[in-house]
């Protein structure tokens, strides 16, 4: 997602997913690359000894703000199947340069469209939370863009990356201070999607 936050109670979704989640695309390539889940931390860390630029793979592409990674994870897949064919060690002697072809292309169009939500909206101060925020090229592509454009920027450390009590309970210090209160009747349910 890409929200403008106006407050911590107030806020606006510039961009969404129209089909997978970045952290799934990571996922989804370890998976097609035979390693274990979640994949997004061993891509992350066979990425730093390979080349970014060994494999091309496609830019996404979605209206405004949005985001698209089916396309992607297919075109990935496809790669790693069509290179099977002609050589069955083909993962293994490659498997630093797939890793960080596929990390390059998510965090390139992550911060493509991100880029594009700056430009727009020029937020006083930008922020990157969530479990994608724990891989370290996003990190470090997040922070040079920030610093290019010199607007102050915040990452959670690692352990706040995930979901987390200390998310849940900043999100009720916020409510509460505001007043909101479910009843003791209201019953709890799980958000679609989930």
């Amino acid at each position: 997602l890409i929200i403008r936050m106006d407050s911590p109670l107030q806020y606006v979704v510039l961009g969404t997913t129209l089909d997978d989640a970045a952290g799934e695309a990571f996922d989804k390539a370890a998976k097609n690359m035979g390693l274990p889940y979640p994949g997004g931390p061993d891509i992350d860390r066979l990425a730093r000894s390979g080349n970014p630029l060994a494999f091309t793979l496609p830019m996404p592409k979605a209206d405004g703000l949005d985001f698209s990674f089916s396309g992607l994870k297919t075109s990935f897949m496809y790669l790693i199947r069509d290179n099977l064919k002609k050589d069955i060690d083909f993962i293994e002697a490659h498997q630093a340069d797939l890793a960080a072809s596929i990390q390059h292309r998510i965090v390139s169009y992550l911060m493509h469209q991100f880029s594009k939500a700056i430009t727009q909206e020029k937020p006083l101060s930008i922020g990157l939370t969530g479990g994608v925020a724990a891989n370290s090229a996003l990190r470090q592509a997040f922070s040079g863009e920030a610093a290019a454009r010199n607007i102050p920027s915040y990452i959670p450390s690692f352990k706040y990356c995930t979901d987390n009590a200390a998310m849940i309970a900043q999100a009720a210090h916020f409510k509460a201070n505001a007043g909101l209160f479910a009843s003791q009747e209201a019953a709890p349910y799980a958000a679609s999607g989930y």
